[in-house]
């Protein structure tokens, strides 16, 4: 039986861990290489770090906080924020990066997915998709969720395949921070779209949001941040109730 995977975030600004609602009203949450050896140790799958200022700052990733945060850890890392080019791809990867995830911008040149994808390969490419409903359907947005582009979520998630993504980081705006669920309407129809792996993300609250995404067969992995980083729930705790609920789980070392 395929197990499902428990990923936490690790959104950084000013290098530092940080969480809101609707990727707005950011508060503090802690240093990011202490977080991430704390998941990691709790069971945590993987760990992806977002650095959700590069892009609207125009800058690149923070590589002394990847570097940093790698030295912790022992289980699959991925660095997103601010990898624009195949140059910065590479940069991360020397940093200590096991995946990077591109979002901003794939969107304004998607031939960079099939760079990445054809230099590092394809299972080290997520594409990250910022996804909100608008007119009956859902829209992509970049730069940190703050721009919309007209682009369906849908279509843009299959392009992103066929030019060599391996997974699909999808979150959803709507949902954010709430702790009101993931938006399953909206992973269903990714994740019916593509062959690749889809991450849920966006909305977890307890263990029975996990449980939903999973028994609806609509993700291969989900992700959380808030609830881990203010003690609201245990990935070790998290990974027993979903086995417990007969969801197929990796079990903490």
């Amino acid at each position: 039986m395929l197990t499902r995977r428990i990923i936490a975030c690790l959104d950084v600004d000013a290098s530092r861990v940080v969480k809101g609602i609707h990727f707005r009203g950011v508060r503090d949450a802690g240093d990011p290489a202490e977080l991430a050896a704390a998941h990691a140790a709790s069971g945590a799958d993987e760990i992806v770090l977002l650095d959700i200022s590069a892009s609207s700052d125009s800058r690149s990733t923070r590589l002394d906080v990847v570097r940093r945060t790698a030295r912790e850890l022992f289980i699959p890392f991925t660095v997103g924020g601010g990898v624009r080019t195949l140059g910065d791809a590479a940069a991360v990867f020397d940093a200590g990066a096991d995946k990077v995830t591109i979002n901003s911008a794939a969107v304004r040149d998607p031939a960079l997915i099939s760079e990445i994808a054809a230099r590092f390969g394809s299972q080290a490419v997520i594409v990250a998709i910022d996804a909100k409903r608008r007119n009956g359907s859902f829209e992509v947005f970049v730069r940190g969720g703050r721009i919309p582009t007209g682009r369906d979520a849908v279509a843009w998630s299959q392009e992103a395949q066929r030019r060599g993504a391996g997974e699909i980081l999808l979150t959803s705006m709507d949902r954010d921070g709430t702790r009101e669920g993931f938006d399953c309407e909206l992973t269903a129809a990714v994740a019916g779209a593509v062959t690749v792996p889809v991450i849920a993300s966006g909305g977890a609250g307890c263990a029975r949001d996990f449980t939903q995404v999973f028994q609806s067969g609509c993700a291969d992995a989900a992700l959380a941040a808030s609830i881990f980083h203010f003690g609201i729930e245990s990935v070790a705790a998290l990974k027993q109730e979903l086995a417990a609920a007969g969801v197929a789980v990796r079990w903490p070392c």
